[in-house]
């Protein structure tokens, strides 16, 4: 039994083995969507420990400590990060199986060279350990930034935010570029409290008086093209959590839109409506200013509300829901598609059981003026990992070309999340390896290489118009 880190780590063929060192393993990242804080690349404070490293921030290893009953004092609340890590070393052992334990353990080896397992007996020892190593490697963030070979990371941003981190940064000869990601989704979500109250800080940020569906709209370009000229970005990242497609008039949305200014309340065809309304619009707008559309499709958010209640939003009660049709998104590209104005879209399904579906669906949309022009993108939150990553791998090369993904992400708030893209190539290159071995696939050397490069950097390089160099 083996009781050290492997190398050869999800590469059961050895065609993929040689593949995944040969043409993946070194190859640089671009990681389009992440949610660092920019403040904190700013400062590049050094860390204070491994327990800061881990569970700062970290929603999937708080909900893995919650199912062994650890106290909430351990995860979110006033509890050292030393105590928290602790706690967190306690159950590491019993994470079989799941993508934390093995996130961890390349973490563990990446960034500070160990490959022995945790567990309680030697939890204190690793902590000095590495508590040692941040200080004698000076591990800031953007030390792990650089030491992982990540080139480009996309943060994401609201629209009225100043960017002000991100001016800052733009000064700087740094080696990984940072640019964000234009997110609106406050200015969609019209029923949520304090939509009217979000829209007057809109107003004061781009200096457009907003008292209409169009003149919100306007703003919303002004700020899309601000965090263009400010970052160089070509990313926009809409969340989608429940849509359906609704046929709506101008006159409907301006009447809604009247509703929700004066903070009264809409219906729930009249949120479709509006909904309807904003993301066609939107998708406009990012057409025209060369921008990609991202569609984060079908989360349940705040599934717990009396954990959200206590801990607050984003801290690991967000579930998977399949209210948001296929066929509502699909009304969305379509009349953007007739509009001649459908930009470069990314679908992001979170139910992994639909998968074929929406490959599907993009598939239907691609035309002769980009290659992959409508994709999925990589799993995400709760598919990134091997079983999700390799199921999407074998459903929807059937119904669209593996060859043509844009690779993967780390939508993380951690500055050592980078080898889930280490994982991805692995799960790749074992996939690929597999077809050659079975002789599903003998196009040669040549053509595989391509293939490999092309998925984990060129592709998204190439989509986004990053021009990153690879050297």
């Amino acid at each position: 039994m083996n009781t050290r880190f492997d190398e050869e780590l999800f590469l059961t063929s050895r065609t993929g083995s040689r593949l995944y060192h040969e043409y993946a393993e070194k190859l640089p990242i671009i990681d389009y969507h992440c949610h660092l804080q920019t403040s904190e690349i700013c400062d590049d404070r050094e860390f204070e420990d491994l327990g800061e490293m881990w569970l700062r921030g970290d929603h999937y290893k708080w909900r893995a400590m919650r199912t062994f009953g650890i106290d909430e004092k351990y995860i979110t609340g006033e509890a050292s990060y030393h105590d928290k890590y602790l706690a967190f070393a306690s159950v590491f052992p019993m994470l079989i199986g799941n993508p934390v334990y093995i996130w961890c353990a390349l973490e563990l080896k990446r960034y500070f060279d160990i490959d022995e397992p945790l567990t309680a007996d030697n939890a204190e020892e690793i902590y000095q350990r590495t508590k040692d190593l941040i200080v004698k490697r000076h591990m800031t963030r953007r030390w792990c930034m650089e030491h992982s070979n990540v080139r480009l990371a996309s943060t994401t941003e609201d629209p009225v935010d100043d960017l002000h981190c991100h001016i800052a940064l733009q000064k700087e000869k740094m080696f990984t570029r940072v640019i964000t990601a234009f997110r609106p989704d406050k200015a969609m979500f019209i029923e949520q409290d304090g939509f009217s109250d979000y829209l007057d800080q809109l107003q004061e940020v781009s200096g457009i008086g907003i008292d209409s569906f169009e003149t919100m709209l306007d703003a919303l370009e002004a700020r899309l093209k601000f965090f263009q000229e400010t970052t160089g970005t070509t990313v926009s990242d809409d969340g989608v959590p429940h849509f359906t497609w609704a046929d709506y008039t101008d006159g409907e949305i301006a009447g809604i839109f009247e509703k929700a200014r004066k903070n009264e309340p809409v219906s729930a065809h009249e949120v479709d409506q509006y909904q309807s309304a904003f993301l066609y619009e939107m998708g406009r707008r990012y057409s025209r200013n060369n921008y990609v559309m991202q569609l984060h499709i079908g989360t349940y958010l705040d599934a717990n509300r009396d954990g959200v209640r206590r801990t607050g939003h984003s801290t690991g009660f967000d579930c998977t829901d399949d209210q948001c049709s296929v066929t509502s998104v699909g009304e969305l590209l379509n009349r953007l598609t007739i509009a001649g104005e459908l930009p470069k879209t990314i679908l992001y399904p979170l139910d992994g059981m639909k998968i074929e579906t929406w490959a599907v669906l993009a598939a239907g949309f691609c035309d002769g003026s980009v290659r992959g022009k409508v994709q999925l993108g990589a799993p995400w939150w709760f598919n990134d990992q091997a079983f999700g990553i390799k199921r999407q791998f074998e459903a929807c090369a059937n119904l669209y070309p593996v060859s043509l993904s844009v690779g993967m992400l780390t939508d993380s708030r951690s500055f050592i999340s980078y080898p889930r893209h280490e994982l991805y190539r692995r799960v790749l290159c074992n996939y690929l390896g597999e077809l050659v071995d079975r002789g599903e696939y003998f196009s040669g050397e040549a053509a595989l290489k391509q293939v490999i490069e092309d998925v984990c950097f060129n592709n998204v390089n190439e989509f986004f118009g990053f021009h990153v160099n690879e050297g």
